[in-house]
């Protein structure tokens, strides 16, 4: 079916754009006219029928920074103007065509008479279920503007954290693969040269510098072929882990491990405390929002945890003694809970629970970092160390003999 825009004038006297499918010219007027809009220029577009949505790039995942730019700015001009006219505008002025066709496919929705959720809903996954539950909980109770804001505020302060993570990461990956690739030229190119050498004057070698020969001698005879065995087993352990009940196994070891795990649980209690707070204040229940929570974590058995509390919310249980039961989340957070419901307070003790989270893992996360970097050097540097003085030992032993 043709694809019509229009320009029209709404009962308040605002310029409404828009595009329609129709059968012709007139039928698009005629459209544009049941919207209670007059109006002034109607033509045929050059846009995607309703039908072909999907093969826009609104159907694919918003990238997180530019999702939290598009909140920040929609709650900030949806103070000033109606909800159309900010979504147009952020459509207007996005510089990616992603973005900007997606924005543009939620303004014609919103246009058409859908509400901001359903016109967010249509173009799958570019807004999370989490994000679009928020956003209908704030068009019904009349507080958009401020669920907008709170969800700037967590989208940002997500990216801000996983920022300053790659930005520490940065030079660690890099010190890392020089130094595998100097200890690499150094095993595959300089041993080899040195043994020549040794070999041919019959000479015993230190035990120290047979195994790096024998290193040596394995990593260029059979270094291509373990390469490809590791590709291999990375890639049936990715097929094996597509089985849930082995994918479980895997998640709940994985937050067992000392660091890795503990960074885990910490996130993932934040977030869903942050999400708790957040669905509070905008009158959504808690079991709504502990459901829409299990969706977005990604570690099976946090997410098994998170719908165990879910049953017994449902069944009448307090959400403290869910989070005691689900036996994975810190107990400062269950704790803190418990608190926040006995003083009817359950709102800003989440908030503040998971604002002490939030900074007890950028902080642990920045000292682990730290101690990356010379952890790498010092390594290296025993590593070098290593096969120096596999090479210096049958010197030293030749020119003992020579002085004897």
């Amino acid at each position: 079916m043709p694809r019509f825009d229009y320009v029209a004038v709404d009962g308040g006297g605002r310029t409404v754009r828009g595009s329609l499918d129709a059968a012709d010219l007139q039928a698009a007027r005629d459209q544009v006219g049941r919207k209670q809009l007059m109006p002034l220029e109607v033509q045929p577009g050059r846009g995607l029928s309703r039908t072909d949505t999907s093969k826009t790039p609104g159907g694919t995942k918003l990238d997180p920074r530019a999702l939290a730019l598009a909140t920040r700015q929609l709650a900030t001009l949806i103070s000033v103007v109606p909800v159309e006219e900010a979504v147009r505008t952020l459509a207007l002025q996005a510089e990616k065509p992603k973005v900007r066709r997606c924005l543009e496919a939620v303004h014609q929705g919103v246009v058409e008479g859908r509400r901001l959720s359903e016109a967010m809903a249509e173009q799958g996954r570019a807004f999370p279920p989490l994000y679009r539950a928020m956003v209908a909980a704030g068009e019904s109770s009349g507080a958009l503007q401020p669920i907008l804001e709170r969800l700037a505020d967590g989208l940002e302060r997500e990216q801000e954290v996983r920022g300053k993570v790659i930005t520490a990461l940065v030079y660690p990956a890099a010190l890392a693969v020089v130094a595998l690739a100097v200890i690499t030229a150094l095993m595959t190119f300089v041993v080899p040269k040195v043994v020549d050498q040794f070999s041919s004057m019959n000479q015993d070698l230190p035990l120290l510098t047979q195994g790096v020969i024998a290193v040596s001698h394995a990593m260029r005879d059979w270094g291509l072929i373990l390469a490809l065995v590791m590709v291999c087993l990375g890639a049936i352990t990715g097929l094996a882990l597509r089985r849930p009940a082995l994918r479980l196994k895997a998640d709940t070891l994985l937050l067992r491990v000392p660091i890795t795990g503990r960074l885990t649980r910490d996130l993932h209690a934040a977030r869903m405390a942050r999400t708790l707070s957040t669905m509070i204040s905008s009158g959504l229940p808690v079991l709504e929002g502990l459901n829409l929570t299990a969706r977005t974590v990604s570690n099976t058995r946090l997410a098994a945890a998170t719908r165990v509390m879910a049953d017994v919310v449902r069944e009448g249980g307090s959400l403290s003694g869910a989070m005691r039961r689900a036996d994975v989340f810190p107990p400062l957070l269950v704790h803190m809970t418990a608190s926040g419901e006995g003083a009817g307070r359950l709102e800003p003790l989440l908030d503040r629970a998971a604002d002490y989270l939030e900074r007890e893992f950028a902080t642990f996360t920045a000292v682990m970092l730290s101690l990356l970097e010379p952890g790498i050097i010092i390594v290296m540097g025993g590593v070098v160390a290593v096969i120096v003085l596999s090479i210096l030992l049958p010197i030293l032993q030749i020119n003992t003999l020579a002085m004897g």
